[in-house]
C-alpha cells in the first residue's frame, strides 16, 4: 500500500518563527518533480511538536491543497497521550490523507497492553496506519512479540516505519511479517540494507535535500540494478549522513537554505547548527553531485 520514496517534510518558517508559506509551495514542488511517491506532512522532521493546533491546520490546508493528489500524503498525529492523538487524528482527516503516521508513544514508556489499546483507539477512525517505531526518540523498543500482537489485533496498520538500528532485529521482523505489512525504512543512512531486507520504500528526511537520489535509488533497485542502486546511494551518502551532523531538522533546514529554498530558522528548544558543522556541511553539499539534489 505504501511504496517508493516519502519525504518526511521539513516545515519551513520565516525568520520571525512564523509558517513560509512561499518556501513551503517551493519545496513541495521540487519534492513533486523529483518523483516521490508521498509526502509525510506533521511529522518529527515537520517541527510538528513546536506547532499549535491553528498552524497545523494551516499548514494542511496549504499543502493539501498544492499536492493537489499528485502524489500519496500521510500526516503524522502521534502523541504520547491517546486522546490528543485521537484528536490530532481527527483533525487530519479532514484533508483526505492515505494514512496517518502514529508513533509509540515516547516518555511514558507503554506497557504491551497499554500499546495496544493505544492503536486500537486510533483504528476507530478507519484509516490506515503507518506505525513509527524509532526507539532512539522514544525510548521505547517492540519485540517480535510485542509487534506481532499489534498487527494481529490491529489489521488497520498497513505499515511500519522503522527506525531501529538493530538489523537483526529489523531482519527477524521483516522476515516475519513479510506479505502481512510494509516495511518502510527509517534511517536514511541504511536505505539499502532495507531494501535488501524487501522494504517496500523509505520515508525519509534527508530526502527534502536528496529526494532525486532516493528515487534514483528506490528506481535501480526495483529494476534489479543493485550495483547502480549503490553507485547512486554512495555519491550521496556524505550528505545523508551530514544531514544528522546535529538533531534532525536543523542540518536539513540549513542546507534547504544553502539551496535557496526557505531559511535555516527552526524553532526552540531546536537551535541554531554550530558554525563548525555549517562549514562542514558547506564542504559537503559542495562535493555532492548536483543532479542527487533538488
Amino acid at each position: 500500500m505504501f511504496n517508493g520514496v516519502y519525504t518526511a517534510l521539513a516545515t519551513p518558517f520565516t525568520a520571525a518563527g512564523k509558517t513560509d508559506f512561499k518556501a513551503l509551495e517551493t519545496l513541495l514542488e521540487k519534492q513533486i518533480a523529483a518523483g516521490v511517491d508521498g509526502i509525510v506532512l506533521l511529522g518529527t522532521t515537520a517541527e510538528a511538536a513546536a506547532m499549535d493546533e491553528a498552524e497545523k491546520d494551516e499548514l494542511l490546508c496549504a499543502a493539501v491543497r498544492q499536492i493537489n493528489k499528485r502524489v500519496k500524503i500521510v500526516i503524522g498525529t502521534g502523541t504520547n497521550c491517546t486522546r490528543t492523538m485521537m484528536q490530532n487524528t481527527e483533525a487530519a482527516l479532514k484533508h483526505n490523507p492515505d494514512g496517518v503516521l502514529i508513533v509509540t508513544p515516547y516518555y511514558n514508556k507503554p506497557n504491551p497492553s497499554g500499546l495496544l489499546e493505544h492503536f486500537r483507539h486510533a483504528a476507530e477512525f478507519g484509516a490506515p496506519i503507518i506505525l513509527y517505531h524509532i526507539p532512539g526518540r522514544t525510548g521505547l523498543k517492540l519485540s517480535a512479540g510485542v509487534m506481532r500482537d499489534l498487527l494481529q489485533g490491529v489489521p488497520e496498520i498497513k505499515a511500519v516505519k522503522e527506525a531501529d538500528y538493530d538489523m537483526a532485529r529489523v531482519t527477524d521482523t521483516a522476515v516475519e511479517f513479510a506479505g502481512h505489512t510494509d516495511i518502510l525504512c527509517g534511517n536514511d543512512d541504511l536505505f539499502p540494507q532495507y531494501l535488501a531486507i524487501n522494504a517496500s520504500g523509505i520515508i525519509s528526511a534527508a530526502a527534502n535535500v536528496l529526494a532525486p537520489a532516493f528515487v534514483k535509488i528506490y528506481k535501480a533497485w526495483q529494476k534489479g540494478d543493485t550495483q547502480k542502486a549503490f553507485k547512486i546511494f554512495s555519491k550521496a551518502y556524505p550528505l545523508i549522513k551530514a544531514c544528522y551532523l546535529e538533531t534532525n531538522p536543523t542540518c536539513v533546514k540549513y542546507l534547504l537554505s544553502r539551496l535557496g529554498v526557505g531559511g535555516e530558522t527552526v524553532r526552540l528548544p531546536l537551535g541554531s547548527v554550530s558554525d563548525a558543522n555549517k562549514a562542514k556541511l558547506d564542504e559537503i553539499l559542495e562535493q555532492t553531485e548536483k543532479s542527487l539534489l533538488i
